[in-house]
């Protein structure tokens, strides 16, 4: 298991943040299963080919290292990993946005 948490921020240049939604977006459309919403916190179950762990550890270290509100805890292999996600509640309305978006594109 693998946690990342860092304190309540954003960085991320504006020019980059369309190609970070495409890396989510490419990742919710081919390997997020299932959506399991809580407060604060939300579940993805995700499934893939070979490497896919390395992939979502990636995508959570780079995304933690800009929008440090977010944790982001990593679990199990390609072809069973769960992903958690949690906020602050002054960012719950990020986190719904995402799952909302996870939710859209997994269908």
């Amino acid at each position: 298991m693998e946690t990342l948490l860092n304190t309540d921020a954003c960085t991320m240049p504006t020019a980059k943040r369309p190609l970070r939604l495409s890396e989510f977006d490419d990742l919710f459309a081919t390997a997020v299963r299932a959506v399991d919403r809580h407060y604060g916190g939300v579940r993805m179950h995700l499934t893939g080919a070979e490497g896919l762990a390395d992939r979502v550890r990636d995508l959570a270290a780079r995304e933690t290292e800009c929008c440090s509100f977010f944790t982001f805890t990593v679990e199990g292999t390609d072809v069973d990993l769960v992903l958690d996600i949690s906020v602050p509640p002054a960012r719950q309305e990020i986190l719904d946005a995402l799952a909302a978006r996870a939710e859209e594109l997994s269908s």
